[in-house]
């Protein structure tokens, strides 16, 4: 299992991180995802047979959210 941690813009809602929550924590291979509302980062850990952390981000952006920078553990 791989970790990886995307540093975002400040959230704004609750409501944001709920939906990135869901829409990640679908992807085949997640096993979690976890949004830190106040210091504006998710942290996700996935199977990287299944999935990767590009795949990860990519969906972030089509949600709405800039994606500032990752590291993956």
């Amino acid at each position: 299992m791989k970790k990886v941690v995307f540093n975002m813009e400040p959230f704004t809602c609750p409501s944001c991180v709920k939906k990135i929550e869901n829409t990640v924590g679908k992807v085949n291979g997640v096993s979690e995802v976890k949004v830190m509302f106040n210091s504006g980062r998710v942290r996700a850990e996935f199977d990287e047979s299944r999935t990767d952390a590009d795949t990860l981000e990519s969906m972030i952006v089509r949600l709405g959210y800039p994606v500032l920078s990752k590291k993956v553990l």
